[in-house]
């Protein structure tokens, strides 16, 4: 369904992605981990085509959309919704609006501008915040919700575009704990329920564990490892993070309550 052909993103000299290449059969989770300025976000944002890469393929169903213009790579940005770390709602705006935004791209400027909707699409709007358990906050403006809400209003916007891939920016970075569950714990379902394929940026490896079928980490724009969480070994941790890795770049800034004492962070594996 997807593959990631020596895909490469130069800033200058530097290359921030350099040569990644992987390849997911079926609605897969997918954690890319990784430190701060590992690569993790240009490459979700070159996948989403809100950056443009130097070189290589991002082939989906056998097409390239690196190589999409125009109302195709507009197309695109539509099946590939993005979720970002610090929500990017319109706070002013109310969250049944702010949902519908999500299908922006498919309106008319009249009906923006005037915020016409069809009852058809307010309605799955409303249906989709009752999915995530936020439906009676429909008619408040976003800025009067909690970060943890803000955020399910955000996969709602997501999941308003019927995409075929969710690619999350450090959702839950922003988060407190319980909030931070919440989160993972929507994106988790809608990945089995849906049968969508998510990749999600994250910092932690306990996340990693304990939501991903499949992790990939990144370390200085290359890919350093391709396994599934339980592979995710000292050494490997090593590998990713980097011997010097202090224990907020590597463990746990939003540590989310464990469910058994087999989810442990780099900095408990560096202590073992």
């Amino acid at each position: 369904m997807l593959q990631v052909k020596s895909v490469t993103r130069m800033f200058g000299q530097k290359a921030a992605v350099d040569r990644a290449s992987f390849a997911v059969e079926g609605p897969q989770f997918l954690g890319i981990i990784g430190r701060s300025g590992a690569g993790k976000s240009t490459f979700l944002r070159m996948m989403n085509r809100l950056t443009d890469a130097t070189s290589g393929e991002i082939l989906v169903e056998g097409r390239n959309v690196l190589a999409l213009k125009g109302a195709d790579a507009r197309a695109w940005q539509s099946q590939c919704a993005m979720i970002f770390q610090q929500f990017n709602l319109v706070p002013r705006m109310d969250v049944a609006s702010n949902v519908l935004h999500g299908i922006l791209n498919r309106r008319s400027t009249v009906q923006t501008l005037f915020n016409l909707w069809p009852r058809a699409d307010i309605l799955k709007a409303l249906d989709i915040l009752d999915r995530l358990g936020i439906a009676e906050q429909a008619p408040k403006r976003a800025e009067a919700l909690s970060g943890g809400q803000q955020q399910r209003v955000a996969i709602a916007r997501a999941l308003m575009q019927d995409p075929k891939i969710i690619l999350a920016d450090e959702p839950i970075a922003s988060l407190d704990p319980m909030n931070a569950q919440i989160v993972m714990d929507t994106l988790k379902r809608i990945n089995v329920e849906d049968k969508r394929m998510v990749i999600a940026n994250l910092h932690t490896l306990d996340t990693a564990r304990r939501y991903c079928d499949r992790v990939i980490g990144m370390r200085d724009g290359r890919i350093v490892f391709d396994g599934t969480p339980d592979q995710l070994s000292t050494g490997v941790a090593r590998d990713i993070y980097g011997a010097d890795a202090t224990f907020n770049e590597a463990a746990t800034s939003t540590a989310i309550p464990a469910d058994t004492t087999a989810d442990r962070t780099y900095a408990d594996l560096m202590m073992s």
